[in-house]
This record gives structure tokens, C-alpha cells and sequence, in this order.
């Protein structure tokens, strides 16, 4: 790539940075008991920045160097600390916690790439069954320390993305049909989001020991 173009972007990646910076200092400085919407449109205007940034910063490294896009993005999904695991006939995708969808731009652009990469690659070295008929649960984790207007609508996370790319790799068909989803909001040490894939016989069973184990767990 030519230098004057990569030297454009970067100008561009540090103008977005300059950005990032100013909406964090205003969450900072902001009255969140007073003012609870404008931070979370504050702090979701920010969040959604750096990942454009993240995005910016991959399409610079595939463009100007010859690191390979599919050894990037699993070590992308091991910073983000996407992790997949496969234990007594019930998947488990550990990520992030997802975001709104309120300006969506690219908010889960960042972490559909690297959750393709970390599957694709837990695949080669574990087969995994493909379920037809079964349930999916997402589990949302809320940091305890957080305040309850913190917690958000389900229907106004961004899941739709994320579950297309997981039904991709073990899912025969993610129809309402055969595709039983359950939703529930869970207090942890930090945020997060845990997606159970099982067949329905096993959903019972893995519901009630699950509700026992943690110490909050709710159900809509």
C-alpha cells in the first residue's frame, strides 16, 4: 500500500481516537444519578467508537502488512476473550457482553469476525455435533456492582448477528421450529455473555442445577 495512503488512515484511526477521548472524559464529568440517559447514550456512543477504531485498525493491518486475516482474528477472539467449550452434550460461547442497537454502525462488526475465527478454529481440533431440535440460551452478566438501570431489555440487544454465526457452525436450522431461545440476566464479578446450545431433553435438567449454582438468576 502506498505510504501516503497509510498515512491518511492513521490520520484518520488518531481523529477517531481525539473523539473517543472527548466522550469519555464527558462520561466522566457527567452527573449520572441526575442524568442515567445521557450517559448511557454517552458511554454507547463511545463504546461503538472504539470498536469503528478496532475495525479501522484491522483493515489497515490486512491492507499494509502480510499478516494472515485468519491468525489475526483468533488472536482478536482470544483479546476479546471469546472462548468455546463442548461438555457433556451442551455448547457453551463465552464473549463480551453485547451491546444496544441503538446506532448500531459497526457495534458488532468487531466481534462477528473473531467469533467466526475462534469457531471455526475450536472446530478443527473439537468436532462438534450440528443440533436440529433444540434450545439456545443466552445468558446476559451484569457486573453486581452496577446499578439495576444498567441492566438492559433483551429485545434491545444486538443478538440477532452473533446467534446467525454460532447457528452457522452447530446448528442444522435456527428456525422457530426446531430452535427453542431463553433469555436470562445474571449478576458476576464483570459483564459478559454466555450463549448455551443443547438439545431440548437436556434444557431442564442444565436449568435447574444452573439456577442452584448462582447466587442471582432471572428468567422472562
Amino acid at each position: 500500500m502506498d505510504r501516503k495512503i497509510i498515512s491518511r488512515r492513521i490520520a484518520d484511526i488518531q481523529n477517531s481516537l481525539s473523539r473517543l477521548n472527548n466522550n469519555i472524559c464527558a462520561m466522566d464529568s457527567l452527573d449520572i444519578q441526575r442524568y442515567p440517559e445521557n450517559y448511557e447514550t454517552m458511554s454507547t456512543e463511545a463504546a461503538l467508537r472504539a470498536e469503528g477504531i478496532a475495525c479501522q485498525l484491522r483493515s489497515l493491518l490486512y491492507a499494509s502488512t502480510s499478516v494472515p486475516k485468519a491468525e489475526y482474528l483468533v488472536k482478536a477472539g482470544e483479546a476479546h476473550s471469546i472462548e468455546v467449550s463442548f461438555e457433556d452434550g451442551i455448547l457453551e460461547v463465552a464473549m463480551p457482553r453485547l451491546l444496544p442497537k441503538k446506532k448500531t454502525r459497526q457495534s458488532s462488526l468487531f466481534l462477528i469476525d473473531p467469533l467466526h475465527a475462534v469457531l471455526g478454529q475450536y472446530i478443527k481440533e473439537h468436532p462438534l455435533p450440528r443440533f436440529r431440535e433444540c434450545v439456545v440460551c443466552i445468558s446476559h452478566v451484569y457486573d453486581h456492582e452496577l446499578p439495576d438501570w444498567c441492566l438492559l431489555d433483551y429485545d434491545n440487544l444486538q443478538q440477532k448477528q452473533i446467534l446467525d454465526a454460532i447457528a452457522l457452525y452447530v446448528m442444522a436450522d435456527d428456525s422457530g421450529l426446531l430452535c427453542d431461545a431463553y433469555n436470562t440476566t445474571e449478576l458476576g464479578d464483570k459483564d459478559g455473555t454466555r450463549i448455551y446450545i443443547m438439545e431440548k431433553g437436556r434444557f431442564a435438567g442444565w436449568l435447574s442445577g444452573r439456577e442452584k449454582d448462582l447466587k442471582s438468576i432471572s428468567d422472562f
